[in-house]
């Protein structure tokens, strides 16, 4: 594989076809990423026919993370295809409580979609359900794995991209007081905090990092209390892989900052470049975003299952080997030498030299 060019925020490519050695944890076949060719020719407008259409979980298809990433791609897909937004092109269905799942997903089904995305680990059960009730139904799940024929599920090693993380912030922070702002405790976002507790450790063991979980994906004014307390306490780098409460840390940051031109805030994005998150006149709170590429995702999936070939029953899992979980270019915030000792971490975990764990040691 050849040298990957860390945080420029540039196309992801995927490896067609590749196996990946290990099985997901319920022995589901596992292969790694791949692009399938579309229809048309490049540049065609024509519709295709095919559709496809996604489920939010609570932080909604606005929450500047996860959702919108995945909505970003179906968008992204459908408008390459030709198809229109509504029924019998791509569209959505934005959950406000967990007892909207398996009514939106049911009725993505029921309006023919021939594929339907429900988005993060809480949408396990739904979709369970749905696949059961539904056994035609194409479906897909990302952050979950989903042992059913009818469903292909997507996995991110969240660990190894917040390890990267947590290197970046260990090298950035002045006061050596770093903080962690999650959601809910799922292992998808423990698995953040293990790779970004692994990384600043990797950096300076005796840099303490304050952890605190908010219990909510949808409540930014909750996550602006939480990094209220935070940067109080010393805290000048806090990453957070909390979706739409996340929006709330960023607030707070932005605010102090406003206030105080040389303040020493910053946050680290989750999911997608939150660069614009961080905007604060001419200045920027934003340190970099640990990205997943939650966006090629759905498209890969959309583009097996337009060609025939949907992948259900299978496993995809998305690492620093696939370039599927990244930093976002910095905009210079972070000194290239730092980058340069980031990049060394990024080859060697993606090498396999370092193995990143998924948990955290209690």
């Amino acid at each position: 594989m050849t040298k990957r060019k860390f945080g420029l925020g540039l196309s992801l490519v995927l490896a067609a076809g590749t196996i990946l050695g290990a099985c997901g944890s319920k022995d589901e076949e596992t292969t790694t990423p791949k692009d399938s060719d579309g229809k048309g020719s490049e540049g065609t407008t024509e519709a295709v026919d095919f559709s496809l259409a996604m489920v939010t979980d609570v932080g909604g298809v606005d929450d500047k993370s996860f959702n919108q990433l995945a909505w970003e791609g179906i968008e992204a897909f459908g408008q390459e295809n030709g198809l229109e937004k509504g029924t019998g092109g791509y569209d959505y269905l934005q959950s406000s409580s967990d007892a909207d799942y398996i009514t939106n997903l049911n009725n993505l089904v029921r309006r023919d979609f021939d594929v339907v995305y429900g988005i993060g680990f809480l949408m396990e059960e739904p979709i369970k359900t749905i696949a059961e009730q539904q056994p035609e139904a194409q479906l897909a799940i990302i952050d979950s794995i989903v042992d059913a024929p009818n469903v292909a599920s997507v996995m991110f090693k969240e660990q190894e991209g917040s390890f990267l993380a947590g290197v970046a912030a260990a090298l950035m922070s002045e006061s050596k007081q770093i903080g962690f702002v999650g959601g809910m405790e799922i292992p998808v976002i423990e698995r953040f905090e293990a790779g970004f507790l692994e990384g600043v450790k990797a950096v300076d063991p005796s840099i303490k990092v304050d952890v605190q979980y908010t219990g909510k994906f949808d409540d930014a004014a909750l996550g602006k209390t939480t990094a209220n307390r935070m940067y109080s306490s010393g805290v000048d780098i806090i990453f957070h892989a909390a979706g739409g409460t996340g929006n709330g840390v960023f607030a707070e940051a932005k605010e102090r900052k406003t206030k105080d031109a040389n303040a020493n805030v910053w946050v680290i994005g989750v999911d997608s470049d939150q660069y614009e998150e961080g905007a604060v006149g001419n200045t920027n709170v934003t340190l970099t975003s640990m990205q997943k590429r939650v966006d090629i995702a759905v498209q890969n999936i959309a583009k097996e299952a337009m060609a025939g070939k949907f992948p259900g029953g299978t496993t995809v899992t998305y690492g620093l080997a696939e370039e599927g979980v990244q930093l976002a270019d910095s905009r210079g915030a972070i000194p290239q030498e730092i980058l340069d000792q980031v990049q060394e971490y990024s080859d060697k975990i993606a090498a396999g030299e370092i193995v990143v764990p998924e948990t955290v040691e209690k």
